[in-house]
């Protein structure tokens, strides 16, 4: 699996039990509602600032969201 793959995974994953919207999510990250979309369909790889913007989103630290993305990369194999 792709790492950006992996990523959307996590992202969709983490909105959906926060019961957010992508619109929602979006607002609190303060990204486009499409580019939300678009990470969580895996087409695009996130900046360092977007990681950043979405683990203040979900109040995770950034390494949370990383540590995530990586097991989902592991279970993945």
């Amino acid at each position: 699996m792709e790492p950006g793959v992996a990523f959307g995974r996590v992202v969709r994953r983490l909105r959906q039990n926060a019961g957010l919207t992508q619109e929602q999510l979006a607002f609190e990250a303060e990204l486009r509602r499409t580019y939300v979309s678009i990470l969580e369909l895996g087409q695009q790889q996130p900046s360092l600032a977007t990681i950043l913007k979405l683990a203040a989103a979900f109040k995770l630290p950034a390494r949370d969201l990383i540590g995530l993305v990586e097991n989902e990369l592991n279970t993945s194999d």
